[in-house]
């Protein structure tokens, strides 16, 4: 019986448990250190911790696994540490109401633009800013209505009124161009 295509391709699965499963020992090995030593990793600042763990998503994605996966995890995890960071050095913990599209669309985005570049897929590159722009006309929409409009911090943007629907239809229009742009283009199989 002769082997599949799919016989000989390696082990993804077998191969990040193997990867989870030496960073787990090696982050162990680090607070018991940590403990000897009397450093407490909260001292750090819990939200270094949770870009740190980004990081080392990311990096295990780019060099160790080859993993599209990891790379977006990373780059999504990344984020929400940097959005927590500069809500937890600011108390503006009300910016959540706006701050997703940064960690959902545009994090996924710029990890799936990173990974392109990685793996050399213009079309990966391409979708991947499709969605980073989204992300941030959708962040950008969301601060301006729950800042400008709402005033969710406890004051208003002083913004004219004109401001949040010039932008809504800015992105309408760069939308339609778009979607007019794929029509146009071949379909992929």
């Amino acid at each position: 019986m002769e082997p599949t295509p799919t016989d000989q391709r390696p082990d993804v699965s077998s191969s990040s448990a193997l990867t989870l499963g030496a960073i787990l020992v090696i982050v162990g090995i680090l607070l018991f250190v940590g403990q000897l030593t009397g450093f407490s990793v909260g001292e750090l600042g819990w939200p270094l911790i949770v870009i740190g763990i980004g990081i080392v998503l990311m990096a295990v994605g780019l060099l160790v696994n080859r993993e599209q996966g990891l790379v977006i995890a990373g780059t999504i995890t990344t984020t929400v540490g940097l959005v927590l960071l500069y809500q937890d050095q600011t108390g503006h913990w009300e910016s959540w109401a706006y701050a997703w599209a940064l960690v959902g669309p545009a994090a996924s985005g710029l990890g799936l633009i990173i990974w392109g570049l990685r793996s050399g897929s213009p079309s990966d590159v391409r979708n991947g800013t499709w969605s980073l722009l989204g992300g941030l006309a959708f962040f950008l929409v969301g601060y301006l209505f729950f800042e400008g409009v709402i005033g969710i911090s406890g004051e208003k943007l002083p913004l004219p009124d004109w401001v949040l629907p010039a932008v809504v239809i800015a992105i309408g229009v760069v939308i339609l161009g778009r979607g007019l742009m794929a029509r146009g283009e071949p379909q992929q199989t």
